[in-house]
């Protein structure tokens, strides 16, 4: 008689699961262990990287220890908070200056819109987004309003969608810069549902692609709609990673997966490392329940062999980013003249950043630790240009030539003189799978694993590829998603104890 992973030969009944593996060691992974932890399972984490956390970690320059992805979270829901509660971080969260972002734009800087969603304006009409548009932009994108909900509604991508009903003013001085800064991809290149899930159907609900915005905006709570810690997010990465070592989770470093396999001796998962300092023996690790927390491209690739035309899959690799990060001594930057920095449009061609945090501006605690007239800025390179797959010239400069055109670029957008003589100390921080690329087709392939991975048994696969990007809906996914796992093998959710 065969029986499923889990069962007993003797009855062929279910045996409650009481391991767990999970590979990847991002916030997803974290989490996922803590949970599987907190049930009562014995866990273990592997992660390929020297450090956890992911995106959401720590770098020291010039005595500072700031953020070295991830700088906050979005406040439209509860699962970040939630998750900050629960690790006793709640009394260290903080809001930024509500001063808002600006634009720089072939004509020069202009404070940006702080309505809508994506650069999508909620009132079209609004006086302040005449010098970005001009008269002619504001009055086709007010057509919006008048166009029947059918025009756009079948587009796929955000860029397609935008131009549609807005036209191509407010995609290119609005919405492009938005996309670029934040996803490093060209809006029509940009899976609609993957990045603003509910914006088609706020189209066909509204009749408006901008009220469309609006409702997406008013989801959030009141006041600012992304939050941070005192001391940066990298605190998250810190918190998760000493819980889930008080848990009694065992946490692996440098354990770079070739394999997984059903495990041959027991119930459930194994994976293998190969260790090329030891002769290239291979070490193994196993659970009976598996949680995959990986990027798009290694889950599917290690997948492969348990799922039907697994290929099909697989998202392109995400999209190569560097963040300069300056620390100058600076008076001229006292009064913030960039609120809380820029985001770049594309016709740009005197600055290669595609925006600029100014963060001792954004953030109290950062100005607080950096002292009077010192200023941080962070400056993102990794422009993306639609139809090209080519890495930006500008992400591949060596550090040094990278800070140089950071302080160049920063004189630029600041509009105040930002010299080499100024700089108290820099650092440069690279990127190549932190972020998915959600290209067209890219919610369909996500929907279609998630169908696949279903009929795969006791195991769960998580992470910003699957979810969305930005911490609030990676944390969110990844407790939903371990929820369900657990129910399954019997065990209590937080929610059914309470």
């Amino acid at each position: 008689m065969t029986t499923s992973p889990g069962a007993t030969a003797a009855t062929g009944t279910r045996r409650k699961a009481r391991t767990a593996l999970v590979v990847g060691g991002g916030v997803a992974g974290l989490t996922a262990a803590r949970d599987l932890a907190a049930a009562g399972l014995r866990v273990t984490l592997v992660e390929a990287d020297d450090h956890f956390g992911g995106a959401v970690g720590a770098h020291e320059v010039a005595g500072l220890v700031l953020d070295s992805g991830a700088e906050s979270f979005a406040t439209r829901s509860d699962a970040v908070p939630q998750l900050l509660e629960d690790l006793n971080l709640s009394d260290r969260v903080v809001s930024p200056n509500p001063a808002g972002s600006w634009l720089y734009l072939p004509e020069g800087a202009m404070p940006a819109p702080n309505t809508g969603v994506l650069g999508i304006p909620a009132d079209p009409a609004a006086s302040s987004l005449r010098p970005a548009l001009g008269r002619s932009g504001i009055a086709r994108a007010r057509m919006d309003r008048m166009l029947p909900a059918s025009v756009g509604a079948g587009e796929k991508s955000l860029g397609s969608l935008v131009r549609a009903r807005l036209g191509a003013r407010v995609l290119e001085r609005l919405v492009t810069p938005f996309v670029s800064g934040v996803y490093s991809t060209h809006p029509d290149e940009l899976d609609v549902d993957a990045v603003a899930p509910g914006l088609r159907a706020g189209l066909r609900e509204h009749g408006s692609l901008c009220a469309a915005a609006g409702a997406l905006r008013a989801k959030s709570p009141a006041g600012a709609n992304v939050a941070s810690l005192d001391g940066g997010m990298n605190q998250l990465s810190e918190r998760l990673v000493r819980d889930v070592e008080s848990r009694g989770v065992k946490i692996v470093t440098d354990y770079d997966v070739i394999a997984l396999d059903r495990d041959p001796r027991r119930p459930g998962w194994m994976v293998i490392q190969r260790q090329p300092q030891n002769g290239d023996k291979t070490a193994v690790a196993r659970g009976e329940l598996l949680v995959m927390a990986a990027d798009g491209p290694t889950t599917v690739r290690l997948m492969g062999g348990h799922l039907p035309d697994s290929q099909r899959y697989s998202p392109k690799p995400g999209p190569r980013v560097a963040l300069a990060t300056l620390v100058l001594d600076c008076p001229d930057l006292d009064g913030a003249p960039r609120g809380t920095g820029l985001l770049v449009s594309s016709d740009v061609e005197e600055v290669r950043a595609k925006a600029l945090t100014h963060s001792s501006a954004k953030w109290a605690w950062v100005q607080r630790e950096a002292g009077e007239h010192r200023h941080v800025l962070r400056l993102s390179y990794g422009r993306a240009d639609a139809g090209s797959d080519t890495v930006p010239p500008e992400v591949a400069l060596p550090d040094g030539h990278l800070i140089s055109l950071a302080i160049s670029d920063a004189r630029t957008l600041m509009g105040v003189h930002i010299g080499p003589e100024q700089l108290v100390g820099a650092d440069v921080v690279r990127w190549h799978t932190a972020l998915p690329r959600t290209d067209v087709g890219h919610s369909k392939r996500v929907n279609d694993f998630r169908r696949a991975i279903k009929d795969v048994p006791n195991v769960i696969a998580v992470g910003a590829w699957l979810s969305g990007t930005g911490l609030a809906a990676v944390v969110a996914d990844t407790r939903q998603q371990v929820a369900k796992l657990l129910r399954n093998h019997g065990y209590e959710t937080p929610a059914q104890r309470d």
